[in-house]
């Protein structure tokens, strides 16, 4: 990954290496201000159908026609600009830097936010400032805030990117009621410059993102897109699947409140929100950690996600107890967090590190129509029919499709091509056997589980090693100690390897 001019103190000679260091007070301070971010940008944006409910108020008042469809579109315009900038965040993430980008992605959340509170009598002009100048800036903020943890975990990766996205979940549940106090309290718009200051705090946690020093790439092959990805079979077939379950993803977070309101008249439909973005926070953390497992198959886990996503909304339309209602909540919710944790690790195991950036973002940017489209869609059956059962009918079809077509990814071989040119394979050379004191005063005697050395080696010849991509120090296998000699891109992106530390 190409680290911009905006950064320079992530300069570094060609020859020095990006190494994760998994912990430590830095990647912790990173990885919360990451948390904070994702917190922010998606506890609002998930939280919209508590605005949804006053802003549809105010235009039914005003006798607009077509109201829950234009209510709607200002929240699903939101979340579709910030994935549709992604692919743009991304390229810039990779031009100005990470810590640059997050900055500006904040003054920019900030002021959609500022803007909007001054044309709340508006819905026109909320589109452009609620909805795209806020969701530009949310973009800005949130690739760079999931590329920056590849910069300091590799192991915990999954737990890192499950923690981060745990952020909206924890959002997700604290806002509904003190955004609808605020709300009462203040109106629409003063609750709108409140936010704008919450959202200025993404500003100083853009401070906190300094990455890593990764290799400096030779002049003139820096590229502006890479399009390396798209030549990957099942990066491809993987990010043209998951937009098509995003038709009906976001319709519950913009219309549930509404939803609960016309179906169970005296209860409230914020408990729903909440459960969903509490079991979400559950979901997020549990996968995250489980994606770490390196036997598990992480685009399976997100195949039976979206299915039961897809089951659980459908079945929203055919309770009659609200009772259900809260326990399919919490199934939405928890599947929803393994969806969500899962992309980074999927972008970064399909992709590799230099890809995954890229990647991430133009997963995102194909995600933003139907994001978009889905809850408009939605409000506009609602104005037509009055009901809320065929939307919502509707949303749970495109989950369980796109989790059977996602099997196509098992149908396509590995991208040999391009595994061989970002081959983590090592070439080592032996070493004499060190007394064991010696192992143990470098810390760095580890046993290889990758596979290809030769125990039967003599002193002085050349070993070919996979899956030791980063590994500097003393290598033991079959108790031949060898001193490595890195000489190889970074770590193929199909495959997974462990190595651990003997006692």
């Amino acid at each position: 990954m190409t680290t911009a001019s905006g950064d320079a103190e992530s300069r570094a000679s060609p020859s020095t290496p990006m190494t994760p260091p998994d912990g430590g007070v830095r990647a912790w301070m990173v990885l919360a201000a990451s948390f904070l971010c994702n917190g922010l940008l998606f506890g609002i944006i998930n939280t919209y159908g508590v605005i949804y409910v006053y802003l549809l108020k105010d235009l039914e008042t005003a006798k607009v026609p077509d109201a829950a469809s234009k209510a709607s579109l200002v929240g699903s315009l939101c979340i579709g600009t910030t994935f549709l900038i992604s692919p743009v965040a991304g390229v810039l993430t990779d031009r100005w830097g990470i810590r640059l980008t997050t900055a500006v992605g904040g003054v920019l959340a900030s002021s959609g936010m500022l803007f909007s509170s001054f044309v709340t009598q508006n819905v026109y002009a909320l589109y452009g400032t609620y909805g795209v100048l806020f969701g530009v800036g949310a973009s800005l903020t949130y690739t760079p805030s999931l590329v920056v943890l590849g910069h300091y975990f590799r192991r915990y990766l999954g737990v890192a990117n499950g923690l981060v996205a745990a952020g909206s979940s924890v959002f997700s549940v604290l806002l509904p009621y003190p955004l609808e106090w605020l709300l009462q309290r203040f109106g629409f718009s003063g609750s709108l410059l409140l936010l704008a200051a919450m959202m200025s705090l993404i500003i100083g946690c853009s401070m906190l993102f300094k990455p890593l020093a990764p290799p400096t790439p030779a002049p003139g092959r820096t590229e502006l897109f890479n399009v390396d990805i798209w030549k990957r079979r099942k990066y491809v077939i993987w990010a043209l699947a998951i937009p098509t379950a995003l038709f009906g993803y976001f319709v519950p977070y913009v219309h549930m409140v509404k939803y609960v309101s016309t179906r169970f008249e005296g209860e409230d439909g914020k408990i729903l929100i909440l459960f969903i973005g509490l079991a979400s926070g559950v979901g997020r953390l549990v996968f995250g950690r489980i994606a770490d497992v390196p036997r598990v198959d992480r685009i399976f886990l997100q195949q039976i996600s979206f299915f039961c996503i897809g089951v659980a909304t459908m079945l929203l339309t055919v309770t009659d107890s609200f009772a259900v209602m809260k326990v399919l909540a919490l199934v939405m919710g928890l599947f929803d967090g393994c969806f969500i944790s899962l992309l980074g690790p999927i972008a970064f195991q399909l992709c590799g590190q230099r890809g995954a950036t890229q990647a991430i973002g133009c997963l995102l940017g194909l995600c933003s129509v139907p994001l978009t489209v889905g809850p408009f869609i939605a409000g506009l059956l609602f104005d037509h029919l009055g009901s809320y059962r065929l939307p919502f009918l509707l949303a749970g079809v495109p989950p369980v499709i796109c989790s059977m077509l996602m099997f196509a990814v098992r149908c396509v071989p590995d991208d040999a091509k391009e595994d061989a040119a970002e081959s983590d394979d090592l070439m080592v050379k032996s070493a004499q056997l060190q007394p064991a004191a010696d192992k143990c005063a470098n810390g760095s005697a580890l046993k290889a589980h990758a596979g290809g050395g030769s125990a039967g080696a003599s002193p002085g010849t050349w070993i070919r090693l996979q899956g030791l991509q980063g590994l500097q120090g003393l290598l033991v296998e079959e108790r031949l100690c060898v001193r490595v000699a890195l000489l190889a891109a970074p770590r193929s992106p199909g495959r997974r390897h462990s190595y651990s530390q003997l006692a």
